[in-house]
């Protein structure tokens, strides 16, 4: 049974290792470092060899924080060698959010740079759960050990055995962004991991040998899974939005990358600055953005940049299941976004070989079995649920999250997980995303889907983005539209919102829409600077319709 397999998500390391000892895995351009897959390996076997010794072992919880470094891919592996589990919490989710994430976790051990112990101890993270503590770099006051001591414990080059970790077996938590409610604890097995990694490789097609790009920490923790060298830019990772574009187009073209992954946030700006100064990146064969709908003008503006046939393609799905969609940029400017524009919704694509894709009616409650009368007929919304490898099984410490998010299926044996997101199938069996369920306006004259509405305001040449909120008690929703414009340029506010209004006035799902305010600069998720707080907007709006 696949259940009883022996599957360690790690052991992708020792074999490229093996296949390709002296390719360059990890490359550093602003330290000046480089690592080759032998020198990785060796590096991460040392440190399982010697977490071991200080308890750090099979089942461990162990929160990492440890910026991007050769340290940080070396210490992921090792956990993942030693069985350990790691924990992973962005730290921009915030004071509030970082110590709930702590306590739902209930980590045993801690792994972080100095700033992050200092934070740890300042805001009592972990208080009551955390027995042992790592520090990478200098260890000031608070014990434990530091990575060095570890390293040189035990020297020894002897091969360390993975831990026999099994298919169901747990590999990680991850937390998500927290862009709708309070930020959960994915419990990733390392089946589902290593399912990513297959999924990844078919769907885009990548070959070992290939150089990456991933401005995205989790996303180059698959580079030396897939045998590429992983070049990590010169860039805060928690505002891709405000990536200088000159480093990402110098490592582009200095080393050569054949593949990049970016936000939607990180995209838009390196597109501009490119478009705008005739930069061309001949060397890539696709670029991956992820994160949010990533608007056609932007593809467009990237795809410029590119050889002629290469595309950008926007996978759909979340920490919880990704991949389960995947679309180029050639089918989006060629066929589907003029639908988008017109208010059909984004297409995502079609599901991903080995995901079963389903839309049902749309419910906050419950789901607890699967039922073929939960189907919703084609071309009509619903809430999109998904089944396959690469989906997690639920929340650590969360059953109330568990109990609204899957639903279980008797005739396979397996779950599925509820998105989260509307939308609905074509007669193509192409996936068109409509907003989030929790984002969608229950007005006293119907419903109104956030993607449908907002697409149709995008097109006005002043607007850089939009989003749709609801003022007042569900069921009578005032909708109010929200309007970030595009910086740089100068307009006059009263005339774009007549304009406006004579676009919503245009079609029929956004013809009740009658209130439009100016935001100056939408709020944004730490991870990807993409995914709009709309529930801090809608507080925002009612404050000035007060």
């Amino acid at each position: 049974m696949l259940n009883e397999s022996l599957v360690n998500i790690a052991a992708h390391l020792p074999e490229m290792a093996r296949r390709q000892p002296d390719t360059t895995a990890i490359i550093f351009p602003k330290q000046g470092r480089r690592l080759s897959f032998a020198e990785l390996n060796l590096m991460s076997d040392r440190i399982a060899r010697n977490l071991l010794s200080v308890g750090i072992c099979r089942g461990i919880r162990t929160v990492l924080m440890v910026t991007p470094s050769p340290e940080f891919f070396a210490l992921t592996f090792a956990l993942f060698k030693a069985g350990a589990v790691p924990v992973l919490i962005d730290p921009g989710l915030g004071i509030k959010n970082l110590k709930k994430c702590f306590a739902e976790a209930e980590p045993h051990a801690f792994i972080g740079i100095p700033k992050a112990h200092l934070a740890r101890l300042l805001f009592g993270w972990g208080k009551g759960s955390i027995r042992t503590l790592v520090t990478v770099g200098p260890r000031l006051f608070w014990g434990g050990c530091t990575l060095n001591d570890l390293i040189n414990r035990d020297a020894s080059d002897q091969p360390f055995i993975p831990a026999p970790t099994r298919h169901d077996d747990v590999a990680a938590i991850l937390f998500t962004s927290g862009s709708t409610g309070a930020p959960k604890g994915a419990v990733y097995s390392h089946g589902n991991f290593a399912a990513q990694v297959e999924a990844l490789r078919q769907v885009y097609g990548i070959q070992p040998g290939e150089i990456d790009l991933p401005t995205f920490p989790l996303f180059a923790l698959f580079a030396p899974a897939l045998g590429m060298t992983a070049v990590i830019p010169e860039m805060d990772f928690t505002r891709p939005g405000s990536v200088n574009p000159r480093s990402i187009i110098d490592a582009i073209n200095d080393y050569g990358v054949t593949t990049m992954f970016g936000s939607p946030a990180l995209i838009n700006r390196v597109s501009r600055f490119g478009v705008k100064h005739g930069v061309k990146l001949p060397t890539l064969k696709r670029a991956i953005s992820a994160g949010a709908p990533v608007p056609a003008a932007v593809l467009e503006r990237f795809t410029s940049l590119l050889a002629s046939g290469t595309e950008v393609f926007t996978p759909y799905g979340a920490t919880e299941a990704l991949p389960v969609c995947s679309i180029g940029s050639g089918e989006i400017l060629g066929s589907t976004r003029g639908i988008t524009d017109a208010g059909g919704g984004v297409c995502v694509g079609r599901p991903v070989e080995g995901v079963r894709l389903e839309v049902i009616e749309i419910t906050d409650d419950p789901i607890y079995y699967w039922d073929e009368s939960l189907r919703v007929p084609t071309g009509k919304i619903g809430e999109i649920v998904v089944q396959g490898p690469q989906v997690t099984r639920g929340y650590y410490n969360r059953p109330d999250a568990d109990h609204l998010s899957k639903i279980a299926d008797p005739e396979t044996g397996s779950f599925f997980h509820r998105m989260g997101d509307l939308g609905g199938r074509d007669e193509e069996g192409r996936v068109w995303f409509c907003g989030r369920k929790s984002h969608r306006l229950e007005t006293a004259s119907g419903t109104l889907f956030t993607i449908p509405c907002e697409a149709v305001f995008n097109t006005h040449p002043a607007v850089f983005r939009s989003a749709l909120v609801g003022v007042g008690p569900r069921g009578e929703q005032r909708p109010v539209l929200c309007v970030e414009l595009e910086k740089g340029i100068k307009v006059d506010q009263e005339a774009v919102r007549a304009e406006l209004l004579t676009i919503a006035r245009d079609h029929i799902h956004t013809h009740n829409i009658e209130t439009i305010l100016f935001h100056p600069a939408f709020p944004v998720d730490i991870r990807h600077n993409a995914k709009i707080f709309r529930e801090k907007l809608a507080v925002w709006a009612a404050r000035r319709l007060q």
